[in-house]
Order: structure tokens, then sequence, then C-alpha cells
């Protein structure tokens, strides 16, 4: 590779480099090289880029670099006014950004955090009096400290809007145009995103001046490193599905999409009674369970993560060896998204789609997207693949402390108990009253209430007499009519 896309020789100040060189990095990936320069010129970009290309440390050390060029060492948080926004659609991204600025900003006097909604606002406060130059924040979140002053943003020199797609597709461009108009005029925009649409661009339009326009990739490309498989099952037999690919390929770890979170929370409780290491990400979690989950999976202590759409962009877990569709996506574009959690950095990755009889619409979708014919496998099963009472036998063999394969212990589930029920009592004869036909009842003589009603006339009592101007209505109502 070319010593131009090496990251020594850009020139990076000493703090920066040393970052860097401490992170392992060396060569540049195509939307480093040609974004950083363009952003060491103080230049607005537009640039489009898949997931997992480097994008992040592609607008984070150019804009390192410019503010440790005027780095103020004063301790006063006046001194500290934000100078560097980046705004990005998910609390999860917007957290993994946070920690690879700091990384890279961590033998600079730079000072950096993060705001995001689904905790609580008091320590974000507290990091946000002390002043820092890097704000790093989800849209919501940055409004609420804004209106509660939290926040000024009127010495902010660059702003990132990161995923920007995405957060037009989460309905945020009101409150984006909120926040762009706190800040100053003058200040240079970077915005990224995976593809360039109508949206973006009036977008890139509205507050972008004279952007360099950086596209890397085809766009709506899938990575070449990326195996792709769809796979013909119903939906009963997705669960196995995924078991026996697991099973086949030697996968350690892997990403389970799928389209709702109920489903989501559904599907992660079957495979981790079915033995498989599962943790659920979707948005009915709260805040911190969902970093612990990512955090373990991270750490490879959770085998599958099941996820809603919510984690599909931008979160940077490597060494991730697969991703199963277990539902096929609403929208095309995510399935892009999804199978970009895997093959990142040059690695090779399997992304495996199921596809159930009732998803015809949406692969005609994806294959419009794709621009290709999709060839729909189908699955050959393994003879001992177990099915079934899987999950009653798992049972027994956890009771009985066992180790060993669950299937052979089948035979040894407690069968159920048959619940008895009590004989109900004969019915009681039946009254022979109740089949008697119905006759209407004759009446000689009225009832004594009628006898004594009077004929029914004009319900007002004739000793209440109308006002003066109701009366006078009423005759002339009376005129009126006879005139007609």
């Amino acid at each position: 590779m070319s010593d131009t896309l090496n990251f020594s020789n850009l020139s990076l100040a000493e703090p920066l480099a040393r970052a860097v060189a401490g992170m392992g990095y060396e060569s540049m990936t195509p939307i480093q090289a040609q974004a950083i320069p363009v952003v060491l010129q103080g230049r607005d970009v537009m640039g489009a880029a898949q997931t997992g290309t480097g994008k992040t440390a592609a607008f984070s050390l150019p804009l390192l670099q410019r503010l440790l060029k005027h780095e103020n060492a004063s301790t006063s948080p006046a001194r500290h006014p934000v100078r560097a926004l980046v705004l990005l659609p998910t609390r999860e991204l917007a957290d993994q950004v946070a920690q690879q600025i700091k990384l890279y900003a961590q033998h600079t006097n730079l000072r950096s955090t993060v705001v995001f909604g689904g905790i609580d606002m008091k320590p974000q406060t507290l990091e946000l009096k002390k002043g820092v130059e890097v704000l790093v924040a989800t849209p919501g979140r940055l409004l609420d400290h804004i209106e509660a002053k939290n926040a000024v943003l009127n010495q902010v020199e660059y702003v990132v809007l990161d995923e920007a797609d995405r957060m037009l597709d989460i309905g945020f461009l009101p409150d984006l145009q909120r926040i762009l108009s706190f800040l100053p005029k003058q200040r240079t925009t970077l915005l990224f995103s995976a593809t360039f649409s109508p949206e973006i661009k009036r977008l890139a339009g509205s507050y972008l001046q004279d952007p360099v326009t950086i596209e890397v990739s085809r766009p709506n490309a899938t990575a070449s490193t990326v195996e792709q498989h769809f796979y013909s099952v119903t939906d009963d037999d997705k669960r196995r599905a995924i078991r026996q690919v697991i099973r086949q390929r030697g996968i350690k770890q892997a990403f389970v999409f799928v389209n709702s979170k109920l489903g989501c929370a559904r599907l992660a409780r079957s495979l981790e009674r079915e033995g498989l290491n599962t943790t659920a990400l979707h948005g009915d979690k709260s805040q911190d369970e969902r970093l612990k989950a990512l955090a373990a999976f991270k750490a490879g202590e959770v085998d599958l993560l099941v996820a809603t759409d919510v984690a599909a962009r931008g979160l940077d877990i490597k060494d991730v060896p697969a991703v199963f569709n277990f539902d096929v996506p609403f929208n095309a574009e995510d399935y892009i998204h999804r199978i970009g959690r895997t093959g990142r950095a040059g690695a090779s990755g399997l992304a495996v789609t199921l596809v159930s009889p009732s998803d015809n619409r949406l692969m005609a979708d994806l294959e419009k997207l794709l621009k290709r014919k999709i060839e729909i496998e189908p699955v050959e099963w393994d003879d001992d693949q177990p099915r079934g009472r899987i999950n009653d036998g798992r049972r027994a063999w956890r009771e009985a402390g066992e180790v060993g394969d669950p299937r052979d212990v089948l035979d040894k589930a407690p069968e159920r108990p048959r619940r008895e029920y009590a004989a109900r009592p004969a019915p009681a004869p039946r009254d022979p009253f109740f089949d008697q036909p119905y006759e209407t009842p004759q009446v000689d003589t009225p009832p004594a209430w009628e006898a004594n009603a009077k004929p029914a006339g004009n319900r007002i009592s004739a000793n209440i007499k109308p006002k003066r101007k109701v009366a006078a209505l009423f005759k002339s109502t009376e005129k009126s009519t006879e005139t007609s």
C-alpha cells in the first residue's frame, strides 16, 4: 500500500499520533484517506461510505488536530466552551463514538463528553458544567440540555451529522433544524450518510457551504467480504435453522436481527432455553440494560445478540463472524446496514437470511435495491438435528446436573401428571312450565291506574302560562305559516 495511505504520513500532532499508534492504526481506509486531508483544510464534507469503514476516525482525528491548534490550558469551565458537536441517531452509537474520541484525545487536554436519553440528566449536567470542547449527543437529549441552559452552542466551530440518513428516518429533522439554529453560521459542517438520498441532498444544500463530496463505495452496495445466503424455511423452523448453521460453521458469536421488539424478546428467551447464551437489545430495554448487553457481547460473554434495527447501524464490534436475519427487514436498505455488522475492516463474514413464504414482497424490494436476482436455497437438514421435546429434555438435563447432549436424556423428562376432574352432577329435571306455549293474556277490564288516567294532551300543565315573549313568538310563527 502507498505511503500516502499511512497514518504516519498525515503529520498529526504528537499526542494524536501517539494515540493512533497505540491503537494499532497503520493504513487508512478509503474514507479516511479522502476525508481527513479535506477536513484538515477546514472544508465542509458530504461523505458517503458503508458502515464499518472507519468514519469515526475520518472526522474525529482532523477535528481534534484543528482544536489542538487553539487549545486553551485554562481549567475554568467558561474557558472550555463546546467547540465541536457530533450528532448521532442512537444512544449506542453516541456512546461508542464518544469512547473512540476519548481514546484519540487521551494524550491531550481536550475534554469531551456524551449526552443521550434514557438515563438521568444530572451526571451529564455535571460534566457539561465542568466545560467540554467536544460534545457527542443524540438530538433529543441535547435539546433538553439546551432548554435547561446546560449546553451553550454559540462558539461551536465544527458540527458533524453522522448517520444522517438514519436520523431523518427516525424523524429527527425538526430537532436537527432547531439545534443548527443555535450554532454560529460560520462553522465547518461534516455530513456522513450511508446513501445520498434526495432528502440528504436537500439537508446538505441547506446547511453545508460548498461541500466536498466524497463517495468511496457504490450506493447500496454490500461488502464483498460478506458471504450471503438466503434460506427458504417456515416460521416454525427458523430457530432450528439458526442452530444448524451455527453448529455446521462453528460460529462463536453472531447478531440475530428481528423486526419487532416483542419478537426480539421472545426469540432471545427461546434461544436461551435451547442452550445458546443469548441476550436481547431493543427499544424497551432501559439504557443501562442495553449498555450492559453490548458490553457483555463485546467481552465474549454472550454468543448471540438478538436485536431490532436500533442496533443495526454504526455499532463497531470487531470480529463478529456472522449475522442472521431472522426476519427479512421491512425496509430493504436496513439489510445493507444489518449485514454490515460482519465482514468489517477486510475480514470475512457470513450473512444468513431466513425467508418464509410470506416474504415475497420484501424480497422483491431487496432485489430491486441490490439490482440482482436473489437465489433462495432450500435447507438441507441434518438428521440428528434435535426437534420436538428439546425444551423438556434440557430441563431434565439441567435438573439432573448432567453434562452432555440433552438429547441423551429426553426420555428422562418427567411426564406431566394428568389433571383429574370431578364428575359433573346430573342436570335437574326440566320444569314443564317452560315447555308451555306463550299466550297473550286477555284483559277484560282495564287496570285501576289506566281507568283513572287522564287523556293524553299537551304535556305542559294548563296552570303554567308561557312568558309573554315566548307567547308572542308562537303567534308570530302562526301568522307566518298562514301567510305562506
